[in-house]
């Protein structure tokens, strides 16, 4: 379904000297996206331009009706939606997950030739996540065990979260950097029950009714534990946080990974 574009005469009627941020998303009719369209009507600085579902045609979306696109479809899609944008020199702001490094290089090299475009990805929109995660790696060089376990709804398609993953990878670097020796683990199996593997680090999937995101990050000692853990109960805890790069997107140029880039840590 496309929705054309919408006006909204309370908005069109700020004060002068405010700018209106035109905001066109892509995923609206999905569980995120749905949202996103919502936060966007509702934020008195901007504009929803195009809401466009899986069939619509992205062409519609320009630089004379967008600032920012919002891509919220699905893993096999969001690769192609990003690199059109970037070629129609639109500034975008990606929820979808399933982003890999070898995707994240194919954006990089799209973005030398769109020198002035900024692609924002975010592992997770929610601020308390983020949170959790930099508090994560803060603590990540007292401890010597680390694991993360991340539980989400069953109708996710990823498994593990591009959260826990993008945790993962901090958490190891920081370990890293901090020189800390291999995390002790004599189980003796073939892996399957131990979770994925990342950069040493075991990062655990629970899929399970009733639940909608959520991580653990276990540490432990001889005698001590420290979990950190986030939960967002309603996908409304995004929605700041999506607002949040909206309304920085085009400030750095290229491609940024995380809302880190826009909180004050």
């Amino acid at each position: 379904m496309h929705n054309a574009i919408r006006r909204e005469a309370s908005k069109t009627e700020q004060k002068q000297g405010d700018k209106m941020i035109h905001v066109s998303v892509i995923g609206a009719q999905g569980r995120m996206g749905s949202h996103v369209v919502a936060a966007v009507n509702a934020a008195q600085d901007m504009q929803l331009v195009h809401a466009l579902d899986r069939d619509d045609d992205l062409n519609i979306i320009s630089t004379d009706n967008t600032d920012v696109v919002v891509e919220f479809s699905v893993p096999d899609a969001s690769l192609k939606n990003v690199l059109a944008m970037v070629n129609k020199n639109v500034n975008v702001v990606v929820g979808t997950t399933g982003w890999t490094e070898e995707k994240m290089d194919t954006v990089r090299e799209a973005l030398e030739e769109h020198p002035n475009i900024s692609v924002f990805i975010a592992p997770n929109f929610a601020i308390s996540t983020v949170l959790a995660e930099h508090f994560a790696t803060q603590v990540a060089k007292y401890f010597e065990s680390a694991e993360i376990i991340e539980l989400h709804h069953p109708d996710k398609v990823d498994a593990p979260s591009g959260t826990a993953l993008h945790t993962a990878h901090k958490v190891a670097a920081a370990r890293k950097a901090a020189n800390m020796p291999e995390i002790p683990d004599n189980t003796q199996t073939d892996g399957g029950s131990r979770g994925q593997v990342v950069e040493g680090i075991h990062v655990h999937a629970v899929r399970l009714r009733g639940l909608n995101a959520h991580e653990e990050v276990l540490f432990g000692n001889a005698g001590e534990q420290l979990v950190i853990r986030a939960d967002s109960f309603d996908r409304t805890s995004f929605m700041p946080g999506v607002l949040l790069a909206v309304r920085h997107a085009g400030e750095k140029p290229g491609l940024s990974v995380g809302l880190d880039n826009y909180l004050d840590l």
